[in-house]
């Protein structure tokens, strides 16, 4: 692997070199539209029925990829060429908006259209995010992996969290086909910045192969379960994904019940994470570097503790604000000091594998948090969800502290890893 030089400036920045800056500017861009399709999308399912179940299923279908090819898209990420295999998935999701922008104007675009094309960008999604976190390590020195993982975060959180979403309403209002053409444009635009990067990771057999596509694949979970450290942060991962996604999934009806925002007001809302995620991008490196790797991930705990308990106990809407900012900065930070810790730990021939099987643990926490926060709030209220959050999140940094202690972060890289599973 390639290594840059580092700045030996008092800030102490790693120079991250051009080719991280095409990888940056293809996750912005890119985003971006997705972040305006994802607005679009159950826009577009409004005009098309007055059913909130097949609106509904627009984001079903764009979500559904993430758990249903999460295990094969990490064996794809291993066995292929990053770089050509990102290309080619960017030229065929701006083909799939294109048709569909297409078919909005021609007055063929119907909700079967609309779903296959929110499915097939969903898969998209996955292989390219699974792709991009394989190819950080090869294009960044292992000294800027933090911070390099916390610009792409802060890029992919801003995009597809605020500025995407404003966008793609505000064009589908102009037009209905617009927010579908310029998410084409963008993915156009993250093909050519990625084609330009000079160096990806080298195309090598693992030495797990011969042993069928069933046991490539089942070979990432085998190394990842083996793995007591990993192991342990995916299911805390899981845990934090479960509290979260059961705030997020109550938090309209909060803002009108008990804030009384309305549609504009509960947006500004939201835009406060984005604000909290780019904050965090910042400032994520330096404090974990201040703190520790096992600090951070306390202090990430303690920071979703308390944001979910100022949600419980104070009724302001400034608070709310405050409180979302300070959970998307506990979640970036999280998410940095993990992600940094696989593209380390985890063999190379193995990392896609081991990324997706990390990832389907971690993201089996939305479903439930979901389902989880809207029982609870139609039984209780709001409020119990965002109480109940900051007792599980507050355990969390307890276990955590107890984990900090013994140093695992530390004995787990100074250990022995094995290279394989046979």
């Amino acid at each position: 692997m390639s290594v840059s030089t580092t700045d030996k400036t008092g800030s102490q920045r790693p120079r991250l070199g051009g080719d991280f800056s095409r990888l940056w500017w293809s996750a912005a861009v890119s985003s971006l539209g997705d972040g305006a399709t994802i607005a679009a999308g159950p826009l577009l399912a409004t005009h098309l029925t007055d059913d909130p179940r097949l609106i509904g299923a627009a984001s079903v279908a764009f979500t559904a990829p993430f758990i249903l090819f999460g295990i094969p898209a990490g064996l794809l990420v291993d066995r292929l060429d990053i770089r050509a295999m990102m290309v080619r998935i960017d030229i065929g999701r701006a083909v799939l908006l294109t048709v569909l922008a297409l078919g909005i104007l021609g007055g063929w675009g119907g909700l079967p259209l609309l779903y296959a094309c929110m499915f097939l960008l969903g898969v998209g999604e996955v292989l390219c995010r699974n792709a991009a976190q394989v190819l950080v390590p090869f294009i960044t020195p292992k000294t800027g992996l933090a911070t390099a993982n916390a610009r792409i975060m802060a890029a992919q959180e801003a995009g597809t969290g605020f500025v995407g979403p404003l966008v793609g309403a505000l064009l589908f209002g102009v037009a209905a086909a617009l927010p579908f053409g310029v998410d084409a444009a963008t993915f156009l635009c993250s093909a050519v910045l990625v084609s330009r990067i000079r160096r990806t990771r080298p195309i090598r057999s693992g030495p797990e192969q011969g042993g069928g596509v069933l046991s490539e694949m089942l070979a990432g979970a085998k190394w990842l379960f083996a793995h007591h450290l990993l192991r342990s942060l995916a299911l805390v991962s899981c845990l934090i994904n479960l509290a979260g996604n059961a705030m997020l999934a109550v938090l309209v009806v909060h803002s009108g019940r008990e804030l009384h925002l309305g549609p504009f007001g509960y947006g500004v809302l939201l835009a406060c994470q984005a604000v909290g995620a780019v904050t965090a991008s910042r400032f994520a490196p330096a404090l974990t570097e201040r703190l520790g790797r096992e600090g951070a991930l306390v202090a990430t705990a303690a920071l979703i503790a308390t944001s979910e308990t100022v949600l419980a106990t104070v009724p302001s809407v400034y608070a709310a604000g405050a409180a979302l900012a300070l959970f998307a900065c506990g979640t970036v930070t999280w998410n940095v000091v993990v992600v940094v810790l696989r593209q380390t730990l985890v063999p190379q021939h193995l990392l896609g594998r081991a990324n997706s099987v990390y990832r389907l643990v971690a993201w089996g926490g939305l479903p439930i948090g979901a389902a989880a926060g809207g029982i609870v709030a139609a039984e209780i209220g709001t409020r119990a969800v965002f109480g109940v959050g900051a007792v599980v999140m507050a355990a969390v940094a307890v276990a955590l502290l107890v984990g900090a202690r013994h140093r695992w972060i530390t004995r787990a890289e100074q250990a022995p890893q094995a290279t394989d599973t046979h």
